[in-house]
């Protein structure tokens, strides 16, 4: 167990991050295959090549290491209790300042790849982030089963997850807004919930 404050992250937050990003990425590069009257391939041809893209990329996205968040979750060990849960929005701002540069080549590729196999390239991109947002639900099916929250540090080992209680920070299982102030909250974290207070900037919350 590590001693002293620090801060975790939530592994969901960061995927649906990801899933987000590359959806709306695609969606927009698609966008200039629509409007595109002469190619090497056609209108036709590529949005079909898209399609089967779409398909296959959002089964490897959703596949691919796909089985390492239960056995993380297993191995996981319960977060200390000085330590800061940071907000969901802090993690996804971190985690596009991290990526922006290959977020913003994977959609120019995308789109300029439209004059040669229209709408293709966005819809690739669209699966992959297609494949992670189902990627993230089952991280989210995890954490209800675990009765748990899987939490990373970002300064640290990526594979060692930590847990915490259901209640514990401001995003539900898995990563998406909590709805409501009762949200999700099961009656063995409900003492856990009273401890914590949302607001990442609190320690004392790593404990169920």
């Amino acid at each position: 167990m590590v001693r002293g404050a620090y801060t975790l992250a939530r592994v969901a937050v960061t995927v649906r991050t990801a899933a987000l990003w590359c959806w709306w990425a695609g969606v927009v590069a698609a966008v200039p295959g629509t409007a595109v009257t002469f190619s090497v391939t056609g209108r036709r041809i590529g949005v079909m090549a898209g399609a089967a893209l779409f398909i296959v990329a959002a089964v490897a996205a959703y596949a691919v290491r796909g089985g390492r968040y239960g056995e993380r979750a297993r191995a996981a060990t319960r977060a200390a209790k000085a330590v800061f849960l940071q907000d969901r929005r802090v993690t996804a701002a971190a985690w596009v300042r991290r990526r922006r540069w290959w977020l913003l080549a994977a959609f120019v590729v995308a789109a300029a790849s439209s004059w040669a196999l229209p709408c293709a390239g966005g819809m690739l991109l669209g699966g992959i982030g297609a494949g992670l947002w189902a990627k993230s639900v089952r991280i989210g099916r995890i954490e209800r089963q675990r009765d748990a929250l899987l939490w990373i540090r970002p300064d640290g080992d990526l594979a060692a997850y930590q847990l915490t209680g259901i209640a514990a920070g401001d995003a539900a299982p898995g990563g998406g807004r909590r709805r409501g102030p009762a949200a999700a909250v099961s009656p063995a974290a409900a003492p856990a919930a009273r401890r914590r207070s949302p607001r990442p900037a609190r320690p004392g919350s790593g404990r169920s």
